[in-house]
């Protein structure tokens, strides 16, 4: 059994988390591939190397001196490597990395060493064979990534040694030149990774016991989920829980192979397992998320008019201005298109008038003030009447719902409210289906 575990920056934060890192490694024999973020925060007023490497290089480039970030790198680098008694001169790499300052240094490249110097250290502190991202995350020129070239290297390095670490977050084109990945690129590292070498299980550690429920900022301790599928996941991402990034899961979703989102200061806590099925029913509802800021653009049109072609003719109007639509809920005469405030916010009156061109069109009419909460469960399909229950503990509390869309899979139920009525609405579904 291959396991692939990826840590993250705030399990990496000084000499304290890599020996929790070394202690995790060595429990398990089947932890052979290790993929690492650069040094996060250890306190909430400390920075992320990631973060003073990108505030170097600005300096850099506007010729603003930059002795005193560039001593901060240095010293949480050094500070490591004397704290676990390490070999490697992180002093001479840094000095040298110095001397290649000019405006025209690549941003990717500078920002890259956060993780491959972290890497460095923890590969010798751990006993691993360092294999640089840069020979295995190959990019092809127009960005994307190359998978077949990347997976063939992935699995070569693989076999050609023992147990390997490789530094997150960048990979290289042809030409050798460094490319840094999408904000969260490791944990995308990570599940590259994973899929080219088929692993029995993904684990991504953090600072968290796994996924919550609800988001801790508006309910106080939320329950974490056991189990959640790749398609609830998804659900509760897109409507503002921060999970993980889309690309993270896509490699390993198609290959079915689960991650456990672990919590490296707290290792014995089983965290959550996202995968394609899962067994656990004990709770109806996996999770709520809700996101604010959208508009509804409410199309009524004439009573005898063609619906499905005023309907076609409203969405080729928010294609022609590049607008994604993210629900249709209908009724006989009307039907309403959501949207989100930040795509239509300077366009909207020109949407308006485009709208009101359409042949047959009654009235238009625009909410500036919605925000979605989505109820997700896989469960909820063999319970009847949640739907209902929902909307009666809503209306119940005095919140008004403005608009209801619901599959008819029943993964997702999704109501929109006002803005300010948002956590609330969340809190009251929350403690009478929950908790």
């Amino acid at each position: 059994m291959l396991v692939v575990t990826k840590f993250g920056g705030s399990s990496l934060a000084d000499a304290k988390q890599f020996a929790k890192v070394k202690q995790i490694m060595e429990a398990k024999q089947t932890r052979q591939m290790i993929v690492v973020s650069a040094m996060g925060k250890r306190n909430k007023e400390d920075s992320k190397l990631t973060d003073l490497l990108f505030l170097l290089h600005a300096h850099i480039m506007y010729s603003i001196p930059f002795d005193s970030v560039f001593s901060m790198i240095q010293e949480r680098f050094i500070e490591v490597k004397k704290a676990l008694g390490l070999t490697y001169d992180i002093e001479k790499e840094l000095e040298d990395l110095k001397k290649q300052f000019n405006k025209s240094m690549s941003v990717d490249y500078l920002v890259s060493r956060g993780e491959y110097y972290t890497g460095k250290l923890m590969a010798e502190y751990l006993g691993f064979t360092f294999v640089d991202a840069k020979d295995l995350i190959t990019f092809n020129y127009n960005g994307t990534i190359h998978q077949e070239l990347t997976e063939e290297k992935i699995q070569k390095a693989y076999h050609a040694g023992d147990k390997i670490l490789i530094p997150g977050f960048y990979g290289a084109y042809p030409n050798g030149e460094i490319k840094l990945l999408a904000r969260g690129g490791s944990d995308i590292t990570g599940s590259i990774v994973a899929k080219a070498l088929n692993a029995e299980l993904y684990e991504n550690w953090t600072d968290v016991s796994g996924i919550l429920m609800a988001d801790p900022k508006i309910i106080e301790h939320p329950k974490r989920i056991n189990e959640i599928t790749y398609d609830e996941l998804r659900e509760l991402s897109y409507m503002g829980a921060n999970v993980l990034h889309e690309e993270t899961v896509f490699p390993v979703q198609e290959m079915n192979i689960p991650i456990n989102i672990l919590n490296t200061n707290d290792a014995t806590n089983p965290g959550t397992i996202i995968t394609n099925h899962c067994t656990d029913t004990s709770q109806v509802i996996t999770g709520i998320s809700g996101k604010k800021n959208f508009y509804s653009f409410t199309i009524t049109k004439e009573n005898t008019a063609n619906k499905t072609s005023i309907m076609k003719n409203t969405l080729e109007i928010f294609e022609k201005h590049n607008v994604h639509v993210e629900h249709i809920p209908s009724s006989i005469d009307s039907f309403s298109v959501i949207v989100s405030m930040e795509e239509v916010r300077k366009i909207q009156y020109d949407i308006i008038a485009d709208l009101k061109q359409i042949p047959n069109i009654k009235d238009v009419t625009m909410d500036t003030d919605l925000a979605l909460v989505a109820v997700v469960g896989r469960n909820m399909v063999n319970q009847a009447g949640i739907s209902g229950k929902i909307f009666a503990l809503v209306g119940n509390v005095g919140i008004s719902i403005k608009m209801i869309a619901q599959g008819s899979q029943e993964l997702a139920i999704i109501f929109g409210v006002s803005n300010q009525e948002m956590e609330n609405a969340i809190r009251v579904v929350y403690q009478n289906m929950v908790s």
